[in-house]
């Protein structure tokens, strides 16, 4: 089947289309019309994006369900798709977390019900873009265009401050853009071409590379986001409806980390390892520092944003370290987060929709009156944690790993993390969930409905099966991951 259809435009065009169906024959007037069909493609493009899982050869580390049709021929520009092992996990993953969200719309959104849903399936056709783009010029515009859906969510079903949430998300995002941009460009003109894989043949000095090096970190640090360049996300986060937490945490923050993997290291293999010291100090001060400010927040979805960061640091600090295991430790930690971070979200969500609030402080006792919602929220903590059994457990384990063949105290400070996260989890547990009922809001609380307990049983089956048995996740990514490598060999060899 793959090879007579266009599996990967279809997955990408799929979603567009049926956000600008459900924006013109739903409209407000008919939110019930709105949910089905919102929910129809949804499904249907899971069911396009496991087909391409079904049909991916492990064995093959290089681009599968390539498509090349010329776009701006006069300039070089092709709308070329294709995927790797790299790759697949995120379209997978973005496709499963979007019908979550559509599925929670219909208990959490009550006002412009189809612009909500509409703006979703328009994001997740531009993410599903971009992970699949080899045209760096079709990457740049997935990239950019992304930021427009979620922008007007922030803006539109946001919080009180979602003025400034909004604003700061989009100055911080695409600033760093602007010089992402610019190497690209520059990359075209030495060339002649716009295809990645041409940039990732093309031999540059090392002083070149470390200008290309510090653009490429420039954009792909704030998408991380990476300490210091990390404030605009507890604002966002904050400010976003629930469905826009859970798809910025999810699938968003992942963007930088395969920007690294994707043009960063195999385009500038020299300048990866010349500044390898500066992005693994960075990425343990995002561990350790960023854990510890979790550590005292007051709001939930703030002490959760806090927690991404400090999460995404693993990411990071296993790219960096330049090996298999951590490279595939960082992957299986974005594709773990993305599940786990939808879960905490959704949780806060749950609960917000009933007592809206996020102060940890006006709840207490929730186990007394939804003791099935904090079964589900137990296990997700203890997933955001790292237990192991958990899929939080395989990737962070796997990143410390691969730290001690780098040194002693790598290793010793990012398992740090395993501390101060069971820390920030079980305190902020501690004060929801268990006590005495304090608060007449939580003492009226209902324990999850159907909707929300499918959602969340979903969640839960996906953090166990990966943190049992990894292995179908790990086979995807072997062979892409050592192509990746005999670019990074090029780098250590030259230094």
């Amino acid at each position: 089947m793959s090879e007579t259809l266009p599996l990967l435009s279809l997955a990408v065009w799929t979603p567009l289309l049926g956000a600008v169906l459900v924006w013109t024959l739903a409209g407000d007037s008919r939110p019930a019309l709105a949910r089905h069909l919102a929910l129809l493609v949804a499904l249907i493009e899971g069911v396009i994006t496991l087909l391409l899982y079904i049909g991916f050869d492990t064995a093959n580390g290089g681009l599968q369900f390539v498509e090349r049709v010329a776009w701006v021929e006069s300039f070089g520009i092709y709308y070329h798709l294709g995927i790797d092992g790299i790759a697949l996990p995120f379209i997978l993953l973005t496709s499963f977390i979007t019908v979550l969200v559509v599925v929670m719309a219909r208990v959490s959104v009550e006002r412009q019900l189809s612009q909500y849903l509409g703006a979703f399936l328009a994001m997740e056709a531009l993410m599903i873009g971009l992970f699949a783009s080899v045209d760096a010029v079709l990457f740049y515009v997935f990239w950019e265009a992304m930021l427009i859906p979620m922008f007007i969510i922030i803006g539109v079903w946001g919080g009180p401050n979602r003025v400034y949430a909004t604003i700061k998300f989009f100055l911080y995002t695409f600033l760093g853009s602007v010089l992402l941009l610019l190497a690209v460009i520059y990359l075209h003109l030495k060339t002649g071409s716009f295809s990645l894989l041409d940039f990732h043949r093309v031999v540059l000095d090392l002083p070149t590379q470390k200008l290309l090096f510090l653009a490429f970190l420039a954009a792909f640090a704030v998408k991380i986001p990476m300490w210091p360049v990390h404030t605009w996300l507890p604002d966002a986060h904050v400010e976003a409806p629930t469905g826009g937490s859970v798809i910025l945490a999810a699938i968003m923050l992942k963007m930088g980390g395969y920007g690294f993997l994707r043009l960063s290291l195999p385009i500038t293999p020299d300048a990866s390892v010349a500044f390898s010291g500066l992005m693994i100090a960075l990425s343990l001060i995002a561990i350790v520092y960023i854990g510890a400010v979790a550590l005292v927040q007051q709001d939930m979805k703030k002490l959760i944003a806090y927690s991404s960061i400090s999460h995404m640091g693993f990411v990071t600090l296993g790219i960096f370290l330049f090996s298999a295991q951590g490279i595939e430790g960082g992957l299986v930690q974005m594709v773990s987060h993305g599940f786990i971070s939808a879960a905490m979200f959704l949780c806060v969500g749950v609960m917000y929709d009933r007592v809206h609030s996020r102060q940890i402080a006006d709840y207490g006792g929730v186990v007394h009156t939804m003791p099935i919602f904090a079964a589900f929220m137990m296990l997700f903590v203890m997933a955001n944690s790292g237990l192991p059994g958990t899929s939080g457990f395989v990737g962070e384990f796997m990143v410390i790993l691969a730290a001690f063949e780098n040194g002693f105290w790598i290793a010793f400070l990012a398992a740090s993390s395993l501390v101060l996260g069971a820390a920030y989890n079980l305190w902020m547990y501690k004060r929801v969930i268990f006590g005495a009922v304090a608060n007449p809001k939580v003492a009226a609380l209902k324990d999850v409905g159907v909707e929300e307990f499918v959602v969340l049983a979903l969640l839960a089956l996906v953090v166990l099966a990966l943190g049992v048995w990894p292995n179908p996740l790990l086979d995807v990514m072997h062979g892409s991951v050592d192509n990746l490598l005999v670019h990074l060999q090029r780098g250590k060899l030259a230094l």
